[in-house]
């Protein structure tokens, strides 16, 4: 087993930022989300980017984040625990020349969002796998969505998570190879209200 020497290269795949080149760290700390399943994620998401609050909660390399705002996300805000994602993070913005749109946390996941005050659109979770975290993170991050809101999970097959969780349920789940996607809908009128958006 040899580590890989240089950063992997990912890119952006359509939008304002089509075609740019994005750093990743070297190694195995970090696992890219595969082009085929982030071009399969933003299938799902197409119609439900434009103009939101995007929250990359476990970053890496920030790809997913900067491929929401290069498809017309108003803001994406990105979490990491590892410094060094951070800063790879960082480097991507400055490539992507989304400064004004992104806000960078290095933090753990639970920490972040038990003194976050924000609310967001959409939410992507992709914690490391085999963990037990990706279930943890869900429930943690529900009170932070928006009426309409939108949380995608990606984990490794034969993982099983609930058909509902903090007032979102599962609207979906999508099968790649060994990786699953779960998507997660909140609904945009609260019980008993009359004030749909």
């Amino acid at each position: 087993f040899q580590k890989r020497k240089e950063c992997s290269a990912v890119r952006i795949i359509t939008g304002s930022r089509r075609g740019r080149k994005l750093k990743t760290l070297p190694g195995d700390a970090v696992r890219p989300t595969p082009d085929r399943v982030k071009e399969a994620l933003f299938n799902i998401l197409q119609f439900d980017l434009e103009g939101r609050v995007f929250l990359d909660l476990f970053a890496g390399s920030g790809q997913i984040g900067l491929e929401a705002l290069s498809r017309g996300a108003k803001r994406a805000v990105f979490v990491d625990s590892a410094k060094a994602s951070c800063g790879v993070v960082l480097e991507n913005i400055h490539t992507t020349g989304f400064e004004n749109e992104a806000q960078v946390m290095n933090a753990e996941y639970a920490s972040y969002l038990l003194r976050c005050t924000e609310t967001f659109d959409i939410a992507f979770l992709d914690p490391p796998y085999r963990t037990g975290t990706l279930t943890k993170a869900l429930l943690a991050v529900t009170p932070h969505m928006n009426r309409g809101g939108i949380v995608i999970c990606e984990s490794e097959t034969g993982l099983v998570l609930p058909a509902e969780v903090g007032g979102m349920t599962l609207k979906k789940q999508y099968k790649y190879g060994k990786v699953l996607l779960w998507k997660y809908g909140k609904p945009r009128q609260s019980t008993g209200e009359g004030d749909a958006e």
